[in-house]
């Protein structure tokens, strides 16, 4: 898999482990999070979790430029690891919960993230610009396209372990403080805390019953208020503590950055010295092929938008979905001082097939090639909208039957337990979901590569991360659809933009295909 690779891949996608650790982290708990400390409803704390993730990869035109102009490119990524390590440790200080000053503390936490997608921003683009660099070597020219799926899978192995030791830290605090977890407890605390005696009769009911069941040690809750109040302050403190987590990674990253940086390429070195000579085919690309590879790269933005509108609902309306619909009692991996139980269990399943479906697509690809089946990078894109289509179609199935928000809001405990779906339905869509990314991210990642003019480079990169942002900046969408309208018909919109995407790049695959030669 190595075998003619640059020898600093390996040791660049290990130093982006931290990153993709926290990524996942924030995928698996942020808007659990944010609605369990501040009691947001889905639909606002998607605005938040839609800016953050639109900000990460906004940012990383920023991150750009400065690399750019100060033609420090791996001192930035230095100080991108740092940046992200503060703005984790400004939201795992432990505050009271429920939150004495709703705005002070929510403004606090949106510092941290933003802190956060400034770090990221400095970090993410240029060490892609970096990994990028590796290949512009001729020796390796011709392995750049799985050069990318080496290293987007090798980031993930730290996306896989994030949301178990997210989970244990949590469960862990409960535990510590003679608390079960329970994923309905948090939204009827909440209510209950903002109703009191108005609570609808069902809710009331049901968390009564929860509560009951909450304790470890078998006590019954005689004083609601007083127990609302203790379960959020421990469930919440946990999700803090959770995100120290994330602060060591990033030190264990920096350490990796540090001790490999002599190894890396630098840009900036490239662009003054001009020790590489430019190429027959860059010194004849005319203006007009500029233009048309300009236009085919926009092309392909344009459409990975509504890819990535679709995918990272796995933070958000998807985590939402599993928290309310799915059977999360048979998940329970008791390791003694911890359990493993919860929503966000399930963002371990997509980075754990990235590692080990990418050896398997790589051998795909490569199979196919020595038979003389060679599949363009425009048309494995418009596969992965088709698949991306199909998961949420397999979704809409199981969802068929499902009450909407608000009828489940009025059932009975039992009842509710009655309609769960299993965790395989979960599983089901994360990889096929997964098979979709690995048809578009890392080869979206070398189409860019490859196809940008050469001094155009950085910045259509930056307008790939830029794409990214506006589909982030849409996943709100997802968390109205989610609240609004019957679970169904939620996932069946998704079907219908990944869908259309997918007719839009076949009818341009033709053309990229000429204009990318």
């Amino acid at each position: 898999m190595f075998k003619d690779h640059p020898k600093g891949l390996i040791a660049a996608a290990l130093a982006n482990m931290g990153e993709r650790f926290g990524f996942y982290i924030m995928m698996a708990i942020l808007s659990l999070f944010i609605s369990a400390k501040f009691g947001l409803p889905e639909t606002q704390a998607g605005y938040i979790y839609s800016g953050f993730y639109a900000s990460i990869y906004l940012l990383a035109l920023v991150g750009g430029l400065i690399a750019d102009r100060t033609k420090n490119y791996k001192g930035t990524i230095l100080w991108g690891l740092l940046v992200m390590a503060a703005g984790y440790l400004i939201i795992a200080i432990p505050t009271p919960t429920p939150v004495p000053n709703l705005p002070l503390y929510l403004t606090l936490t949106c510092v941290g993230l933003l802190v956060i997608a400034f770090g990221n921003g400095l970090f993410k683009g240029n060490l892609q610009a970096l990994v990028g660099q590796m290949y512009d070597n001729r020796e390796f020219g011709a392995k750049r396209e799985s050069g990318f799926q080496i290293f987007y899978m090798f980031i993930n192995i730290g996306g896989f372990f994030a949301p178990f030791i997210a989970i244990g830290v949590r469960n862990w605090w409960l535990k510590v403080n003679g608390f079960d977890y329970n994923a309905k407890l948090p939204e009827l605390c909440h209510e209950y805390l903002a109703k009191g005696a108005d609570m609808a009769g069902e809710g009331f009911a049901n968390l009564q019953a929860y509560a009951n069941a909450a304790y470890l040690d078998g006590t019954q809750v005689s004083d609601l208020q007083a127990f609302c109040s203790s379960y959020l302050d421990v469930f919440n403190r946990g999700f803090h503590y959770a995100f120290i987590a994330a602060i060591v990674m990033m030190l264990v990253s920096l350490a990796i950055y540090v001790s490999n940086r002599k190894r890396f390429p630098d840009p900036s070195q490239k662009a003054t010295t001009g020790t590489e000579k430019a190429s027959a085919a860059e010194i004849k690309m005319s203006a007009q092929e500029i233009r048309q590879r300009i236009y085919a790269l926009f092309a392909v933005f344009g459409v990975v938008i509504f890819f990535w509108v679709s995918f990272h609902q796995n933070g958000y309306s998807l985590t939402y979905f599993a928290r309310d619909y799915v059977n999360l009692n048979v998940i329970n991996i008791d390791l003694g001082f911890t359990t493993i139980k919860g929503a966000e269990i399930f963002q371990s399943v997509n980075p754990f097939f990235v590692v080990t479906l990418t050896p398997l697509i790589m051998w795909l690809f490569g199979w196919l090639r020595k038979r003389n089946i060679e599949i363009s990078t425009p048309m494995k894109i418009a596969m992965g909208m088709g698949i991306a289509a199909f998961a949420y179609l397999f979704l809409v199935f199981f969802s068929l039957a499902l009450p909407d928000k608000a009828a489940l809001a009025g059932m009975k405990a039992d009842e509710v337990q009655s309609i769960l779906v299993t965790p395989w339905v979960m599983v089901g869509l994360y990889f096929i979901l997964t098979v979709a990314e690995l048809f578009i991210s890392p080869l979206g990642l070398a189409f860019v590569s490859k196809v940008a003019p050469p001094h155009m480079q950085g910045l259509m990169q930056g307008f790939w991360l830029a794409a990214t942002a506006v589909g982030n900046a849409l996943l709100f969408v997802g968390g109205w659809l989610y609240i609004h309208t019957p679970m169904w018909t939620t996932w069946t919109v998704f079907v219908v933009a990944c869908g259309l995407s997918m007719l839009v790049m076949l009818a341009m695959v033709k053309w990229l295909e000429r204009v990318t030669k």
